[in-house]
């Protein structure tokens, strides 16, 4: 499971419902929801 950081909490959290996106930069990215309080996570992979 891929990790992200939490806004909300100030920590790493695993990501659960993740599917990968791709900007329009054409860059990969993770999106998810936070397992424990629900916000959005987001984090933006590698080429």
């Amino acid at each position: 499971m891929p990790e992200a950081y939490c806004v909300k909490e100030k920590a790493k959290r695993e990501v659960t419902g993740a599917t990968e996106v791709r900007l329009k930069n054409g860059r990969r990215a993770i999106q998810g929801t936070c397992p424990s309080c629900g916000n959005r996570l987001f984090r933006i992979l590698g080429n």
